[in-house]
């Protein structure tokens, strides 16, 4: 019994170590105010996750400004250079991408869009503070997992009415670009 109880114990601490966790996926956005790391959900959103780690890769990113910031709702990038200047996304639109555990919480990423559900495509926001009459409405497809304080610094920059656009920041909030690792 004693060979069986160690047997046993040895088993168990053994397949411990042999478990492969899953790695999750972050992407890095570096700005001129700071850095922001956030959590893909690539298991619950994949047709989302895969177009911004896709575009991301591509450095499509480099070199946008944060075009839309409001504090205590959100700070939208991934459509505009410092000049004004509209970038559409090579890979055009994707659908609507729903998970009903993926909600507008603080620090949640989704993904902007027009009056059309399944007209996203670059653009994304990072909410300040929670928003969830958002919910069911827009994509969510990560999380701050740090740089809040980047995010909280960003929205509360000041603001006016700039390429015929409202909220743009007075002084350009630059993402220098956004890379993607696997942990």
């Amino acid at each position: 019994m004693k060979y069986i109880a160690l047997l046993m114990l040895f088993l168990i601490a053994f397949s411990a170590g042999c478990i492969k966790k899953e790695a999750k996926t972050f992407a890095i956005i570096e700005t001129n105010m700071g850095t922001i790391k956030i959590e893909l959900y690539t298991d619950k959103v994949p047709i989302t996750t895969q177009n911004f780690i896709k575009l991301a890769n591509d450095g499509f990113y480099d070199g946008l400004v944060f075009h839309r910031v409001i504090d205590d709702f959100v700070i939208q990038t991934g459509g505009f250079y410092p000049d004004g200047t509209y970038k559409p996304s090579p890979y055009g639109t994707i659908p609507l991408e729903i998970d009903a555990s993926l909600t507008h919480v603080d620090g949640a990423v989704g993904m902007a869009r027009a009056a059309d559900p399944d007209s996203a495509s670059s653009q994304f926001y990072i909410c300040d503070g929670p928003q969830h009459f958002l919910d069911g409405k827009y994509a969510v497809f990560g999380k701050v997992v740090e740089g809040m304080d980047v995010v909280r610094a960003i929205a509360s920059v000041e603001t006016t009415t700039k390429y015929g656009m409202k909220d743009w920041p007075v002084k350009d909030v630059i993402i220098y670009g956004i890379t993607i690792e696997e942990e």
